[in-house]
């Protein structure tokens, strides 16, 4: 390959990797749990901005990049502490929400506040200028890990392992969560949370755990992308790109691991790259619009035709497994249950 494929495809497979995490963190709110989070691009903002301002150095007149940004603290902490702060930041800002949107709310007043927030949250960074440069956003962030290699192209294929192993990591927390007895809880509140909360299940408590998990991740893909690209807006974070991963969960299958990963590579990648090559027509910024009209209408018809994805959830079951019990006699206690004789080895 040309290095200008090269670059071409390393590219994509960052991106890629970027938005397997965030759709793998967005499903175990909504696919594992039934959690209508629509402030899920807040929490990833929340971690480019975080990733952003620890990297770009304190904000003070010494530093050169303060005199075309504004920024609040700053800081030059080392990879990937930058990263893991994201993620911190990603869990002690889900709490106050959480308490608020997931104690007494039903799941659709859920999605109107967290659609709220993700309203006020922008609002607020583009109104105050100082906070986090306004609607101009942050730039010349520096990437981590630069001087390891030698040549753009070698950084590009650094990147893409650093990514891959974020990748890995977060499947296998998440696969730990869903295999364990925790995700079956919280597939249980899923379904319904009356019936999980006569079980004695806690059900405040797993959903914020499912919560500030998922939107730990989000903050994790918000660290990864920004460091890569070197700069982040408003603009990259308004209400409908909560709707691109949603729709990429919904396409690819809810609750899967591999169908959430196809939608991420059909939706946010695949349509998002197949517009470019689309012919300039309609108004300035029409053919970007295209791009969420088509989105709009897969969801629409996914739900229509095939509402459980491409790759459907798939049916979990448990063995019964054969019991004999001993007839309850005068004086006994209660009956208990033994292993028949096939299952002690003696039938003959």
């Amino acid at each position: 390959m040309s290095n200008a494929t090269q670059f071409y495809v390393t590219t994509l497979l960052i991106y890629g990797a970027v938005s397997i995490i965030a759709c793998w963190g967005l499903d175990l709110q909504f696919g594992d749990t039934g959690i209508l989070n629509f402030a899920f691009i807040m929490f990833q903002a929340a971690g480019a901005y975080t990733a952003a301002v620890l990297t770009l150095g304190p904000s003070t007149q010494s530093n050169p990049l303060s005199n075309y940004q504004q920024y609040v603290f700053g800081a030059s902490v080392p990879y990937p502490v930058s990263v893991f702060a994201a993620a911190l930041v990603g869990a002690l800002l889900s709490y106050p929400i959480g308490v608020v949107a997931l104690r007494r709310l039903r799941s659709d007043y859920q999605a109107v506040a967290m659609l709220v927030v993700s309203l006020i949250a922008t609002t607020v960074v583009i109104s105050d200028t100082g906070l986090l440069d306004g609607e101009r956003g942050l730039f010349l962030i520096p990437k981590p890990l630069r001087d390891s290699a030698d040549t753009l192209l070698g950084y590009q294929w650094l990147y893409v392992g650093i990514s891959c192993v974020f990748l890995a990591v977060v499947l296998w927390v998440i696969a730990r969560i869903s295999r364990a007895p925790l995700g079956r809880s919280l597939r249980a509140i899923r379904e319904s949370e009356s019936a999980a909360a006569a079980l004695g299940k806690n059900v405040l408590s797993l959903r914020m755990g499912a919560f500030v998990v998922g939107n730990m991740i989000a903050a994790i893909s918000g660290a990864l992308l920004v460091q890569y690209i070197g700069s982040w807006s408003p603009n990259g974070w308004l209400y409908p790109e909560t709707f691109v991963y949603l729709g990429a969960i919904i396409i690819g299958g809810a609750a899967n691991k591999l169908g959430v990963l196809i939608g991420a590579l059909l939706l946010p990648v695949g349509i998002s790259e197949g517009v470019r090559y689309l012919p300039s027509f309609g108004g300035p910024g029409f053919v970007d619009a295209v791009q969420f009209m088509l989105i709009g209408v897969l969801i629409i018809a996914f739900m229509w035709f095939r509402p459980r994805g491409l790759v459907p959830e798939r049916r979990r079951t448990f063995g019964n497994p054969r019991w004999s019990f001993r007839r309850r006699t005068p004086g006994a206690g209660v009956a208990t249950a033994m292993p028949s004789a096939d299952e002690q080895g003696l039938a003959g």
